[in-house]
C-alpha cells in the first residue's frame, strides 16, 4: 500500500496546480492519471484565457460581460472570485515558464497579444499560437517533474474511493484512500491519504457523438456520487476541446461522417 499526503485523481491544468500549490509546503503528492501524464482536455485546448492584463480593461468590465454572457446562471460570487484572481494566477504561469504570445505596442514596448472573443467588451485572450493547453500542459508538467515530493502514477484507473463508511467505521463518513487499478499489471493497488482531490474533467465520451477525448469518461464524478458528495449543475456539458482522432458530431447529411443515419442523428 501507497501512502501521500495527498493525492490528486487527473493530470490536466487543475490537478497539476493543486499538486505544486501542495507540494510546496512539504506535503507528499500522488497524481493519478489513467493514461500518460500529458493526456487531459487541458492539453487540447486550443483558444485561450480570458484574463484583464491590460490597462483599458477592469476586473468589473470583465464581471459585467461574463454575468450577461451567462444570462442569469453563473452564481455571481464565484465569478468575481474567478476573475479578480486571474491576473495573479497568470503570473504564476508566467513565473514557471509559460510563453503567451505578445506584440509590439506602439510605443516600442512588448505587451500581450490579446485577442477578442464573442461575449468580451474588450481584448483580454492570452494565447499562445492555437496551442494554448498544451503549452499550459507542458509548463505544469516541467514543474511536477523537477519536484522531487511529487509522485506521478501513470496508466492506472482509478476504481472507487475509500470512506470509513464502506469500511464499516462508527464515525462520520470520511474518504481515506482509493483504489487504483495498474493496466500494465491488471493488479488493483490501495493508496491511503487523508486528502483526495477529484480533478478528472468532463464526462463527454458517455455521450454517442462528442468531440472529446477519450478520457473524458466521467469517473471523478461517478466515485464522487458514490462516496455520497453533492453533484450539481451536471446539465451544463461542453463539448470541447477538439483532439483529430475524436468523433465528430453529425455532418450536414444526417449522419456521422456522412453516412447516413438519420435515426442516430443529434444535430448539425
Amino acid at each position: 500500500m501507497k501512502t501521500f499526503d495527498h493525492v490528486v485523481i487527473g493530470s490536466g491544468i487543475a490537478g497539476l496546480t493543486y499538486a505544486l500549490k501542495v507540494a510546496a509546503t512539504g506535503a507528499t503528492v500522488a497524481i493519478v492519471t489513467k493514461k500518460s501524464r500529458a493526456d487531459s482536455n487541458t492539453a487540447w485546448a486550443q483558444g485561450g484565457i480570458a484574463c484583464v492584463t491590460s490597462s483599458e480593461d477592469s476586473v468589473a468590465l470583465h464581471v459585467k460581460d461574463t454575468l450577461i454572457a451567462g444570462d442569469g446562471l453563473c452564481h455571481e460570487e464565484v465569478v468575481r472570485t474567478i476573475i479578480s484572481e486571474g491576473p495573479e494566477r497568470i503570473a504564476e504561469l508566467v513565473g514557471l515558464g509559460m510563453h503567451f504570445d505578445e506584440r509590439t505596442a506602439p510605443d516600442g514596448h512588448r505587451e500581450p497579444d490579446l485577442g477578442r472573443e464573442g461575449g468580451h467588451s474588450k481584448r483580454r485572450i492570452l494565447h499562445a499560437k492555437d496551442a494554448t493547453g498544451l503549452e499550459i500542459e507542458k509548463t505544469l508538467l516541467a514543474a511536477v517533474a523537477a519536484h522531487p515530493s511529487i509522485t506521478v502514477l501513470e496508466n492506472r484507473i482509478a476504481v472507487d474511493l475509500i470512506t470509513t463508511g464502506k469500511l464499516g467505521y462508527a464515525m462520520q463518513d470520511a474518504c481515506v484512500g482509493l483504489y487504483v487499478l495498474d493496466e500494465a499489471s491488471g493488479t488493483v493497488e490501495t493508496i491511503r491519504t487523508d486528502v483526495t482531490v477529484l480533478a478528472t474533467g468532463g464526462c463527454g465520451r458517455v455521450y454517442l457523438y462528442t468531440t472529446n477525448p477519450d478520457i473524458a469518461t466521467g469517473d471523478g464524478v461517478a466515485m464522487a456520487w458514490r462516496a455520497g458528495a453533492t453533484v450539481a449543475n451536471m446539465e451544463f456539458m461542453q463539448f470541447h476541446p477538439t483532439p483529430p482522432q475524436g468523433k465528430i458530431f453529425p455532418d450536414y447529411r444526417g449522419g456521422p461522417r456522412g453516412r447516413g443515419d438519420p435515426d442516430r442523428c443529434t444535430g448539425t
